[in-house]
């Protein structure tokens, strides 16, 4: 049985985008029920990677993680205010 998508949410990401993927079945974290609030960047990657989760993020720091070959279990980026609560959150339920 193919593992079902799960999410940590970086601290600037909205807590509706949380929510409305919760409604729809989806494990999610977010940065505050966590207890990373003020971590560092890394530190949220780490703990996405340990716990198997992709990171959604709307901050472009992320991005230089990746390319600097910082180990993740996958990044999603979305260019805050580019899209409404519901597009994001129908977008990362076709991942």
């Amino acid at each position: 049985m193919p593992e079902t998508i799960r999410f940590h949410l970086d601290e600037n990401v909205s807590q509706a985008i949380a929510e409305g993927l919760r409604r729809r079945g989806i494990d999610v974290t977010t940065t505050s029920e966590v207890g990373l609030m003020a971590a560092t960047d890394e530190a949220q990657v780490e703990f996405a990677q340990q716990q198997g989760r992709i990171i959604f993020t709307q901050d472009a720091d992320f991005l230089r993680l990746h390319r600097a070959g910082v180990s993740h279990s996958g990044i999603t980026y979305c260019v805050q205010g580019s899209r409404s609560v519901g597009e994001i959150i129908r977008g990362l339920v076709l991942i």
